[in-house]
């Protein structure tokens, strides 16, 4: 593997981590490994990052139509042999798109987990993926379902709350006329509350976390910036 910058290792370990190198990447990534302490150290704070999602949910057969059913839709894909291929130079170079789409997987390595365990027919479930305004980085995912619990769960660490603040959780449905608070959160913490403290429950909910005054907001409102914001889609 040829020598990388910060932003390339922190990349390909994330990638490994993931699973997503080829063969031959991955056979070269881990040979680097061997002799690269720094490196090794990049991969256990991806993993420290990534695993817990996996650990949301027990293990679950998939069902026997699961892959079958997944190729019919998606159809065989062409080969596009003007698309730079992984290891080109031009396509290492798009590192923070690269970073970006990372997170976007990691992202949808949550919704993985949520899918897993699908509710009874009577209950629907909703899950929102809370991004930060101006990064479209996701740091919150929120699940709710009818009937039971909304959770908010924290993707990565990193919401940094200043002295003297509180981070606190809000939610509005559609058609409501204000938002209602859910609660403070502790950065990086999981907050779980019964379904019934939203006024609702339903498809592009919105659901954001902003920052308040230490306990809370004093209006009862939001009053502070918006950290993490995103609206609900049903499963």
């Amino acid at each position: 593997m040829n020598p990388m910058d910060a932003d390339d290792r922190s990349v390909a370990a994330a990638e490994y981590v993931l699973g997503t190198l080829d063969a031959p990447a991955r056979a070269a990534f881990e040979r680097q490994l061997q002799d690269d302490a720094g490196l090794r150290a990049e991969v256990y704070r991806w993993q420290d990052r990534l695993l817990p999602l996996a650990l949301r949910v027990g293990a679950e057969a998939p069902r026997e139509n699961l892959w079958p059913g997944i190729a019919a839709r998606i159809g065989p894909t062409p080969i596009d042999t003007a698309t730079p291929a992984a290891n080109d130079a031009l396509w290492r170079s798009q590192r923070r798109w690269r970073a970006t789409a990372l997170l976007s997987m990691a992202a949808s390595v949550a919704l993985a987990a949520v899918l897993v365990l699908r509710p009874p027919e009577t209950q629907v479930r909703y899950i929102t993926l809370l991004q930060a305004p101006e990064t479209q980085r996701t740091g919150w995912v929120v699940e709710a379902t009818t009937g039971q619990r909304i959770r908010l769960v924290p993707i990565e660490a990193g919401t940094v709350v200043p002295a003297g603040k509180s981070l606190q959780f809000w939610t509005k449905p559609q058609g409501a006329h204000r938002p209602t608070s859910l609660g403070l959160v502790e950065p990086g913490a999981r907050l779980e509350l019964p379904v019934e403290r939203s006024p609702g429950l339903g498809e592009q909910q919105l659901f954001e976390l902003t920052l308040e005054p230490q306990g809370g907001s004093p209006t009862g409102l939001p009053t502070g910036p918006i950290l993490f914001v995103g609206r609900s889609v049903r499963l």
